[in-house]
């Protein structure tokens, strides 16, 4: 049982890391004027582009893990470690969106704000997570974040965003350095 909550734990923070960069842009876009029915499907679309993009990382990360073993599983610690920086380096650059989240616009962004997520797929496939709940936590946190960053933006500056997304990076950092080093 303790082990379980740990994972679900673990499994949360990792979704609450990956969803820092839906809430940022979330803020950012929350600038444009968005009706409620938007904002909606804005968060819903973020939130299944950060079910499937997981998924298909997991299933490439089951196939090698039965492939490689143990040194996929130190692959995947690094990944998460090199994500996390990633992450972490880019809340310092100036980069303003000009897609605006309508049709095509909503696709592109919800992708973009969902590439991280395969890479944290291939680490937890590796690692052997269970699917259902990791893709439950990443979709459900993905979705209420990017509500949350709209429902902001449109009220508040988006300084915020720059230390959501260096918070974000952080924990994916902490938690790729426990799956590599033995503490």
């Amino acid at each position: 049982m303790t082990s379980y909550m740990g994972e679900i734990i673990t499994l949360v923070l990792m979704a609450f890391a990956l969803s820092m960069d839906a809430f940022s842009v979330g803020l950012g876009m929350g600038m444009f004027a968005l009706r409620s029915k938007q904002i909606f499907y804005i968060g819903m679309m973020v939130g299944i582009f950060h079910v499937w993009m997981p998924l298909m990382g997991m299933i490439a990360g089951h196939f090698l893990s039965h492939t490689f073993g143990k040194v996929a599983g130190y692959a995947g610690g690094i990944l998460l470690i090199l994500l996390g920086i990633s992450m972490f380096l880019s809340c310092f650059k100036k980069e303003e969106s000009f897609v605006t989240p309508v049709g095509f616009g909503l696709i592109l962004f919800a992708l973009s704000v969902s590439l991280d997520s395969f890479s944290v797929g291939l680490t937890l496939g590796i690692l052997g997570a269970k699917t259902v709940v990791s893709l439950v936590c990443f979709g459900v946190t993905a979705a209420l974040l990017t509500w949350f960053g709209l429902l902001i933006g449109s009220k508040a500056k988006s300084v915020i965003g720059v230390y959501s997304e260096a918070i974000g990076g952080s924990i994916l950092l902490a938690i790729g350095l426990k799956l590599i080093l033995p503490f």
